[in-house]
């Protein structure tokens, strides 16, 4: 009896995170695109340090030791490497990136760009060395670099919102779920996504960028929960989440202030928040029971409508990625 009461409620939890919209949603299995840069072979064949034995501090030792003119021969004879190493110099990876992604990003300075997959890619709208702030948004679902325009989108109203004054990097740097599937119903990709955004986040410290606030969309926020014990982030925003793998924010295990966000129209109000057998991802951050700082977002329309200007969760998150809210 026992046993067909798990199932039962396996069963349940299933249904209710894939078919949490109206009707049944279809996603296709993603494999993670995990591992050292496309390219990283032949640096290693060139006597070149290994890139998965450097952290992003010991990135950014190796290229201080060399000339101007070194650091230009790596980025020209290996763009792909260079340009993906978290500690690199953000100019030199900017070069680097300009090479592979040849201008298939606009106006966006490319941080990141790694074709593997359906692509991943970091996009920079301001100056990200000088920014006395820096945001980065993580993406849930259907995001890569194919289809980034929705994130990019976010970004430039982030950066509108603060007037110009915040760099906000669009961050599409893990492999996403496809649809709402079983893949955004468990916590793999989100595990490897969180590895990936946590040596981001070392590699804009190695550089000396500010620390980021982190606002992390859907899916995004689970990635942000599993990463939080080890970001560098100065701030949590999650906004349309449906957990965070954490049952409050003291087991998150973070000093980052921790914050949430949910308009009364988002469709994703009707996913179960529990987490069973690897299925779901846990309390609703935007419970009070959660502990999370709440972000007004009454106005917001949907599941992709927190960034809408004139919304107050819009005001919000361009206050809380300037430091103006205690």
């Amino acid at each position: 009896m026992r046993r067909f009461t798990r199932t039962l409620i396996t069963a349940a939890v299933v249904t209710g995170v894939i078919a949490g919209t109206a009707g049944w949603a279809s996603g296709n299995s993603q494999e993670a695109v995990t591992g050292a840069p496309v390219g990283t072979g032949a640096w290693r064949a060139a006597g070149l340090p290994d890139p998965e034995r450097m952290g992003p501090a010991e990135v950014a030792r190796f290229f201080a030791g060399l000339s101007p003119v070194r650091q230009e021969e790596l980025a020209r004879s290996y763009p792909m490497v260079v340009g993906n190493l978290d500690g690199a110099p953000l100019e030199l990876r900017y070069e680097a990136n300009a090479r592979s992604a040849r201008g298939e990003f606009g106006g966006a300075r490319v941080l990141a760009h790694d074709p593997r997959g359906r692509g991943q890619v970091a996009l920079v709208y301001g100056d990200l060395a000088r920014a006395e702030h820096v945001a980065v948004i993580v993406p849930g679902s259907d995001v890569d670099a194919g289809h980034v325009r929705p994130l990019a989108d976010m970004a430039a109203s982030l950066r509108r919102a603060t007037g110009g004054r915040t760099a906000v990097v669009a961050w599409a740097g893990y492999t996403t779920p496809v649809g709402v599937g079983l893949d955004a119903a468990t916590g793999r990709l989100a595990e490897a996504g969180a590895e990936r955004l946590t040596r981001f986040a070392d590699g804009l410290a190695a550089v000396g960028a500010a620390g980021p606030s982190v606002f992390c969309h859907s899916y995004g926020s689970v990635v942000c929960g599993l990463a939080a014990h080890e970001l560098k982030a100065k701030d949590l925003v999650v906004f349309g989440s449906p957990g965070m793998r954490a049952e409050n924010v003291s087991e998150l295990g973070t000093s980052a202030r921790v914050w949430a966000a949910k308009d009364p129209t988002d469709w994703i109000d009707r996913v179960p928040n529990v987490e069973f057998g690897g299925l779901g991802h846990g309390a609703d951050p935007t419970d009070p029971a959660f502990g999370a700082r709440p972000v007004p977002a009454g106005d917001a329309v949907g599941h992709g409508g927190y960034f809408a200007p004139g919304t107050a969760s819009l005001r919000a998150f361009a206050a809380i990625a300037e430091g103006d809210v205690r």
